[in-house]
């Protein structure tokens, strides 16, 4: 029988990616008359350190940036979030960017990334002391955006799995899924696996799982709209993905789905042994669909960090992601005790 996932010792997180600018042009067209964007500092393992900063969780984040001004007002404004910025690399010699037409989803040609030769996609193994900066850190977080960038970036992602292992940290992974990247010459299920191997938390849906792992889904799945279907996928594909990694102790399932007039958002997580599934949140209208799920891997973290039973886990991650739909930037800004009254007013 697998244990449910506990962490050690309360120390640090983690989060290792890359630090972006989402720039969002409006579907119409008047920031060509204006001349003006929106724009808002993004990255997916950022976005996680954010909230649980915000939240009072000790957070660290390791990243790389050109040695310039812009960088230096960056790095000050994510540590006065009480991100610990200590290891950020300074080289190269540009940030990476993201264009996402406002209020669209992360594919189609509403996306356009701009990171080609960026500071972050120039690391390689061997350039960061892994033994340095996981002291005092009990948890790790990164995500399959990092391994699709180029096989430099997902072989330094193994060298700090495998050094973060070896200390028994908690490590989780995203399997956010962004086809648009995996373009070096090897599909995201020939990268992956050798990845996940090393994780106590998988976190993503059955799609990615299929796509990433290769744990198939039933076809046609997405069109049957039936709630216990997608349940019983879940549940299938989070057996499965314990079977086959043995150091996995939960996996957690994200579903949203935008009707015409509502949109629906549920979760899922296994542990122990034990399906659990979260209250359902509806909505007529959202703001912002970038970082919600992001949202729901830092609420996983919180929850399971401060000891929370499974189900109380799953249900604070699953409000943080669905409150986050209505927040236009890509971090939450609502604090962890607002999320825990709503939870259980």
């Amino acid at each position: 029988m697998s244990d449910p996932l506990k962490i050690g010792f309360q120390g640090t997180v983690l989060s290792f990616g890359e630090l972006l600018l989402r720039i969002s042009p409006d579907e119409g067209g008047d920031w060509l008359k204006e001349n003006s964007f929106p724009f808002y500092i993004a990255g997916a393992e950022l976005n996680v350190a954010t909230a649980l900063a915000l939240w009072n969780i000790p957070a660290k984040y390791i990243t790389a940036l050109p040695d310039n001004g812009m960088s230096r007002q960056i790095v000050t404004y994510l540590e006065k979030q009480k991100i610990d910025m200590s290891p950020v690399l300074f080289q190269g010699s540009r940030l990476g960017l993201y264009f996402l037409t406002k209020g669209k989803d992360l594919k189609n040609d509403a996306l356009i990334y701009d990171r080609a030769n960026s500071a972050f996609s120039e690391l390689k193994p061997g350039t960061i002391d892994w033994d340095k900066q996981f002291e005092g850190v009990s948890w790790f977080h990164f995500s399959a955006i990092c391994p699709a960038l180029n096989p430099n970036i997902a072989n330094l992602c193994k060298e700090a799995l495998a050094v973060a292992s070896k200390k028994n940290i908690a490590i989780s992974v995203d399997l956010n899924y962004r086809s648009k990247l995996w373009q070096y010459g090897k599909a995201a299920h020939e990268v992956m696996p050798d990845l996940v191997k090393y994780c106590d938390l998988i976190m993503g849906n059955v799609w990615a799982a299929d796509m990433m792992l290769g744990i198939p889904v039933i076809p046609d799945i997405h069109e049957s709209g039936q709630k216990s279907i997608y349940l019983k996928e879940a549940l299938k594909t989070s057996e499965e993905i314990i079977k086959q990694y043995p150091k996995c102790k939960a996996v957690a399932n994200t579903f949203r789905f935008d009707a015409k007039s509502k949109v629906s958002y549920y979760a899922t997580l296994y542990t122990g042994e034990k399906f659990y599934t979260s209250n359902e949140f509806n909505t007529t209208h959202i703001v912002n669909k970038v970082g919600s799920g992001d949202c729901f891997m830092a609420g996983l973290i919180y929850g399971f960090y401060n000891d929370f039973d499974p189900k109380q886990t799953l249900n604070f991650a699953a409000m943080a992601a669905f409150e986050k739909l209505f927040i236009e930037s890509d971090t939450t800004n609502i604090p962890a005790e607002e999320l825990l009254l709503k939870l259980n007013s």
